[in-house]
């Protein structure tokens, strides 16, 4: 896919930022932990954390390259901010938590993605994190997908494969343990979200991956027609998928990617 428009979605992006805010709230500091942000958009929610660990020191990593330079003019000298993707993480230092918000839905490989997570933290480093979960826009996606079969864009999605992946609570739950990790907490929570800015949020947000394809003249229409078969206002049902882990003080005998 091209890269994000990270000061667009950095403007449009308070139901997200919503989301990491009620997730720092069950994130308990000292103020002093090494802290990652994994995909850490355009740093606003990085900022968050940040403000959490006075003494401590903060990471962030985003393999988009317009989010990193956004990332890195909005918290300065406060973060360490790298272009890296998250199931290749290399710090400069194991971390005492990793925090995550909407982002592991972007990764396909689960099992790498836990287990890189793994590797990166300190034995019993804690992971909190929430992305989208099984059923995410369901309504909302099929609309779109519908309307990528038909003329004139249906010749641009020929062989396509979506690349979100909204994985169970289940089967999150069995690749956490089996990455080494204990104590592990997954459950989905459903809610119905009306963006401020319809429009710009999809075009920048769920729509991000199908206006990838398509010539920039059609992109306009490809998105009046996915609006026009919306209620209005438009209501996305969400559904998050959240995580908590803790990271055993050894490795598995065989990690995944390890």
């Amino acid at each position: 896919m091209s890269d994000w428009d990270a000061a667009t979605y950095d403007r449009v992006s308070d139901v997200q930022f919503a989301w990491a805010l009620a997730q720092l709230e069950r994130l308990r500091l000292n103020g002093d932990e090494v802290v990652l942000d994994a995909g850490c958009g355009s740093g606003r929610v990085t900022a968050e954390l940040i403000a959490r660990v006075p003494r401590g020191r903060a990471y962030g990593v985003d393999l988009s390259v317009a989010m990193v330079e956004h990332a890195r003019a909005s918290v300065g000298q406060r973060a360490t901010i790298l272009h890296q993707d998250i199931v290749e993480l290399a710090l400069p230092e194991p971390v005492d938590v990793v925090f995550s918000n909407a982002t592991f839905h972007w990764v396909l490989d689960h099992e790498a993605l836990f287990a890189a997570l793994h590797r990166t933290l300190r034995p019993e480093g804690r992971l909190l994190a929430q992305c989208g979960g099984a059923g995410n826009i369901d309504a909302f996606l099929t609309t779109a997908q519908a309307i990528a079969g038909e003329a004139p864009f249906a010749a641009h999605f020929d062989g396509w494969r979506p690349p979100w992946y909204f994985a169970t609570a289940e089967d999150t739950t069995a690749r956490l343990e089996r990455a080494g990790f204990t104590d592990v907490d997954c459950w989905l929570a459903p809610g119905s979200v009306t963006p401020a800015e319809p429009r710009e949020f999809v075009q920048t947000v769920t729509l991000r991956p199908h206006l990838n394809l398509i010539p920039e003249e059609l992109r306009d229409e490809f998105v009046d027609r996915v609006l026009a078969r919306m209620d209005e206002p438009l209501a996305l049902d969400y559904v998050r998928l959240n995580m908590s882990a803790v990271r055993l003080k050894s490795y598995p005998r065989n990690p995944p990617g390890g």
